[in-house]
């Protein structure tokens, strides 16, 4: 029951697009209801403080194996609209398209940012970090993550931070997309259980973090950074996890 009652609540963050809906308890990542403090802001975000597998982590000592490959099938011509709820820039789809994954079907919901990277390869961080965010049937999540970096040029984060817009809960259309276009070339990944980064944090999520960054023009990250200069949860222990590498 508890398993069930999780991933639902794990299912409602994902599918909100608002930071401004009544059921959810106000947060943010400094201060008073920053992320020391979020396991108090609510019943239902607990397992911020209290879980064992919670995400970010530095993704370091991982043990060489032959994890699955995610298998694509993204919607070449998705239809993107871009929302700032509050947290992030975010870009919502309705036809993303699906990965396959160990057997298992999810489908492309979201893709958002964080800066700096969330997560470290080998105790660094990257200045932004994307999250490309799948939800299978039963409500379980599997999370793509890439390195954002400066140095390239990317048509479709230019189009998004370009259209970001700057006031929390304000949405804009962007137009169909592929989402690919900001993924790197090969699968050299890691990956993990893990959990949601945000409240209610919950430990529902299969992440694979990919080795290699794309590379993004500079004067985009400085849009994000000039709408959220830090969104970024602190890293988490890895405890008895262990992280994969392939």
């Amino acid at each position: 029951m508890k398993s069930r009652f999780l991933i639902a609540v794990a299912a409602a963050a994902l599918i909100s697009t608002s930071a401004f809906a009544a059921s959810s308890p106000h947060w943010t990542y400094e201060g008073a209801e920053g992320p020391a403090h979020w396991a108090d802001l609510a019943k239902n975000f607990e397992v911020c403080e209290a879980g064992h597998e919670q995400s970010p982590v530095d993704l370091t000592h991982a043990v060489k194996a032959e994890p699955a490959d995610i298998m694509f099938h993204w919607n070449k011509d998705a239809h993107w609209t871009v929302v700032n709820n509050g947290h992030t820039i975010q870009a919502n789809t309705d036809d993303g398209g699906t990965i396959d994954l160990d057997g298992k079907s999810y489908v492309l919901r979201q893709f958002h940012f964080h800066t700096p990277s969330e997560h470290a390869i080998d105790g660094k961080k990257a200045p932004m970090e994307a999250h490309f965010v799948h939800q299978a049937e039963d409500g379980t999540l599997a999370v793509v993550g890439a390195m954002i970096e400066p140095g390239g040029e990317n048509d479709l984060f230019r189009a998004v931070m370009d259209k970001a817009p700057p006031k929390a809960g304000e949405e804009v259309k962007v137009g169909a997309a592929d989402a690919a276009t900001m993924l790197p070339d090969t699968q050299h990944f890691f990956r993990y259980e893990g959990s949601l980064t945000t409240p209610p944090c919950s430990e529902t999520v299969v992440w694979t973090v990919m080795k290699e960054p794309i590379k993004v023009s500079e004067a985009s990250i400085k849009e994000f950074e000039a709408i959220y200069a830090a969104n970024a949860r602190p890293l988490q222990p890895i405890g008895r996890r262990f992280i994969l590498e392939k």
